[in-house]
């Protein structure tokens, strides 16, 4: 398309949505004749009439019609991106509401939101904490941050953090009467911390993978948590073993207070993903927050 035709399609809209070319003019700063030229000349090149004239109004026809129900989405999508990208030379500004989990809050997007937050003062983020999967659209939230794997398809999803993997842990305690587990299916031998869903409230299956077999194991145990960093405090006092974030209990496990099983079984898989609607235009300030979490390894 040329360039005159854009300037031309501009010319019909704003006709057809001021209902008459002095308004569609005076909003477009433009005469009326250039503004009626602009109009007469797109419908002889797609050789329609999309407006009838009479000497004290005017009406689409039905190509008008539809070619305003087709094109306004798209120039509206123009003109807020533009505005978003003319944003950016002035101080950004606003609020940004993200859900997550607890873990996904400290380990990637805290670290990345304390520098964010004092390189630009005038923007307030609110971040809400949540074990379950929150419904981003129906609660208007900007974004919100899970796994690869808990994405729904219909959602852009950046990748901000490297891949992730599970744990199984358990205390010297815990281990000093009871036998090391060699393949999960000793694991019903033992006793485990079970994590309760939010979303749907079952029991969250331990899963396990090597050489193309996949197994899950539901544990039996004392207790049943909704919190993931609560199993960690299980599994440090003894009381079971805790599946859980790799690097969530990496510093227990490097300094002897809680023994590694199972390794061999963990495979790695899709780390977390800062997602949000596709459909919805976002200010500038979260696309200069989706770039600060953009993960870069």
């Amino acid at each position: 398309m040329r360039n005159g035709d854009f300037s031309e399609l501009a010319a019909f809209i704003a006709v057809a949505e001021a209902g008459t070319f002095t308004r569609a003019a005076a909003k477009l700063g433009l005469s009326q004749s250039a503004v009626s030229y602009s109009v007469r000349m797109l419908e002889q090149k797609l050789g329609v009439r999309l407006i009838s004239r009479t000497t004290r109004s005017l009406s689409l026809t039905d190509a008008g019609q539809r070619m305003l129900r087709n094109l306004r989405p798209s120039f509206e999508n123009i003109e807020n991106e533009i505005a978003a990208i003319t944003a950016l030379r002035d101080k950004p500004s606003g609020t940004i509401r993200i859900t997550t989990f607890r873990y996904a809050a400290t380990s990637v997007l805290w670290p990345v939101v304390t520098k964010f937050l004092a390189e630009y003062p005038d923007i307030e983020m609110e971040v809400i904490l949540d074990e379950g999967l929150t419904d981003i659209v129906a609660d208007r939230f900007d974004a919100g941050i899970r796994v690869g794997e808990q994405v729904q398809k219909d959602m852009i999803a950046v990748r901000i953090g490297p891949d992730l993997r599970m744990a199984v842990v358990g205390s010297p305690s815990y281990f000093a009467n009871r036998k090391i587990p060699q393949t999960p299916r000793d694991l019903g031998e033992h006793l485990g911390v079970s994590y309760r869903q939010t979303t749907g409230g079952g029991l969250y299956a331990w899963e396990f993978e090597r050489d193309g077999e996949e197994l899950q194991v539901r544990m039996n145990g004392p207790l049943i948590m909704n919190d993931g960093l609560m199993l960690e405090s299980a599994a440090l006092d003894g009381l079971a073993l805790a599946y859980t974030f790799e690097s969530q209990v990496a510093p227990y496990v490097a300094d002897g207070r809680l023994i590694r099983v199972l390794d061999d079984w963990c495979q790695p898989f899709s780390g977390y993903h800062l997602y949000y609607p596709s459909r919805r235009q976002h200010t500038a300030a979260f696309a200069l927050l989706v770039e600060a979490l953009r993960f870069k390894g």
